[in-house]
């Protein structure tokens, strides 16, 4: 009787089948993993513009002044943030983990300006129902918001400008 792993000769015998049930793992691993993740989009794409336009009503309750400062606020806040945390993780060359928990970050940060803009461009129900909540109990908070975005994106080009011309400024010698 051969022991199991070698053939009639004592050498180990081809892993074929076995690199064959891999692959077969692998692909129905990878199947199972896109179907579960294209469900997640349609739950998700149904049920957080709903949410997020609700919370964003609930606190502005109608009023054009909280939607004007609470839009600003977060277009600047969720957009200067998540510029600055990508640039401190892609400025220096770190380590893949480290780059990574940056940008995971920077995502994190910018959420909710990326819920906001999933109310105002999305084409689904839930998108549909988050534009006339916030019609009625958010007014001026997606103007503001977009306002806030622009100002964001300005003053980090300002400072990608400013620190390009501090960096390149010849330095004056001690001696």
């Amino acid at each position: 009787m051969e022991p199991s792993g070698t053939d009639e000769v004592g050498a180990p015998k081809a892993a074929e089948p076995a690199a064959h049930r891999d692959w077969r793992k692998r692909l129905l691993l990878g199947g199972g993993l896109l179907v579960v993740v294209v469900a997640a989009y349609f739950v998700l794409a149904a049920t957080i513009p709903r949410w997020w336009s609700q919370r964003i009503g609930d606190a502005v309750d109608g009023r054009l002044s909280t939607g004007l400062v609470l839009g600003l606020c977060l277009g600047v806040s969720c957009t200067l943030l998540p510029l600055m945390a990508a640039w401190v993780g892609l400025y220096r060359r770190r380590s893949w983990k480290v780059t990574l928990a940056w940008l995971a970050l920077a995502v994190l940060l910018a959420l909710p300006n990326l819920w906001t803009l999933g109310v105002v461009v999305g084409r689904g129900s839930g998108a549909h129902a988050g534009q006339r909540v916030m019609d009625v109990n958010a007014p001026w908070f997606r103007g503001a918001t977009l306002a806030g975005v622009i100002v964001a994106v300005v003053a980090f080009a300002g400072f990608l400008v400013f620190t390009r011309r501090r960096n390149d400024r010849p330095r004056k010698d001690a001696g």
